[in-house]
């Protein structure tokens, strides 16, 4: 088995087309989604496209389903963008079926998704749309991760952090540190939870595109420079996404 898995998107078109390019140069034909499809980002229509042409699965993240519920949780500048997201994308009675068929694509994902050996979530095994499985709760939160480890029974696999790299059952979180690629064996009879990172929007310091290949013993992390400062200029050009959703482009964090 090798499949790449991409997560939060966040309506960033230069970042996927990298990704997508970057996934077919490695002779890979299967791909799964973990959600964030939208939020953040300039091009919504244009993320949902591809994924609905080219991806097996897309499960649902917190800003897919912000744009059906509330988004009140939220900070300012991500509520922000699903309102203007939402605005963009909720169909009228007088809508194309184009227009009303990515509507309900968003509002129909499921919320998790069983590859083999790997269940796949957006947030955690707990709560798979909300739940952040951070890179430090092995030290500040460990409660926390043992309680989502009992939810694990072999190899889970999410997003939602933006911060890749796998926790084992230790509890020790392993990063990428900046590497452009990094494989990683999955622990032998032991559970792990991996973080794939995020393709639209990382947070790790490093600006560049991530996603993850899974393999049945070992994963594969790929960072994929882009042209951030094109959706940096096209997310200014909006006139209403935050001028914060554009930097931390640039700076990764």
């Amino acid at each position: 088995m090798k499949v790449a898995v991409i997560s939060d998107l966040h309506s960033n078109r230069e970042a996927l087309e990298a990704v997508f390019a970057h996934i077919h140069e490695l002779g890979i034909d299967r791909i799964v989604c973990l959600g964030d499809v939208v939020g953040y980002g300039p091009d919504p229509e244009f993320c949902i496209d591809l994924v609905r042409g080219h991806v097996e699965t897309t499960l649902m993240g917190n800003h897919d389903e912000a744009l059906f519920h509330s988004a009140a949780d939220f900070n300012p500048h991500a509520r922000k963008a699903i309102e203007w997201t939402r605005d963009r994308l909720r169909p009228r009675w007088f809508s194309s079926s184009e227009k009303k068929g990515r509507w309900s694509w968003l509002e129909t994902l499921p919320l998790t998704h069983q590859l083999e050996r790997f269940a796949l979530v957006h947030g955690s095994p707990r709560d798979p749309v909300r739940e952040y499985v951070l890179s430090t709760d092995g030290f500040l939160n460990p409660g926390k991760l043992t309680a989502i480890f009992e939810k694990i029974d072999d190899i889970a696999v999410g997003g939602h952090t933006h911060h890749p790299g796998m926790h084992g059952e230790d509890l020790r979180f392993r990063g990428l540190d900046g590497q452009d690629e990094l494989t990683m064996k999955l622990p032998a009879g032991q559970k792990a939870f991996l973080n794939v990172g995020s393709t639209g929007q990382p947070r790790d310091g490093d600006n560049r595109a991530c996603y993850a290949v899974l393999e049945d013993h070992q994963v594969t992390w790929y960072r994929v420079p882009y042209d951030y400062r094109r959706t940096m200029a096209k997310i200014l050009d909006t006139g209403v996404l935050s001028e914060i959703l554009a930097r931390r482009l640039m700076i990764g964090k």
